[in-house]
C-alpha cells in the first residue's frame, strides 16, 4: 500500500490529470436535416392565359401551320391527364 505524504497535493495532482478530460465538450448528436425537396412549378402561357401545369405535363412552344412561333405555349399531357 502506498502512503501519501500530503493528501492535498495528491488530490490536486489527480484533479490536474483528470480535469482536462472531464471538461472536454461531449459531441452532440444532431442529425443533419436535409432540405425538403422543392418541386419547381412550371407555368405555361397559352391563348387562355398563364397557368401552372400538372407534373405529368410539359409546355411546348406553339407554332402556326407555316412554322412561325405564335408566342404562346401548348400544354402537352399523356393520355388520361387533363391539363385544366
Amino acid at each position: 500500500m502506498i502512503k501519501i505524504a500530503n493528501p492535498l497535493a495528491a488530490a490536486s495532482l489527480a484533479l490536474a490529470v483528470v480535469a482536462p478530460f472531464a471538461l472536454q465538450a461531449k459531441p452532440t448528436k444532431h442529425r443533419a436535416r436535409k432540405p425538403a425537396a422543392v418541386h419547381e412549378r412550371h407555368v405555361a402561357c397559352t391563348v387562355l392565359g398563364c397557368q401552372p401545369i400538372p407534373a405529368a405535363c410539359y409546355p411546348k412552344e406553339e407554332h402556326t401551320s407555316g412554322g412561325i412561333p405564335t408566342g404562346f405555349d401548348q400544354i402537352i399531357c399523356p393520355p388520361g391527364v387533363w391539363p385544366f
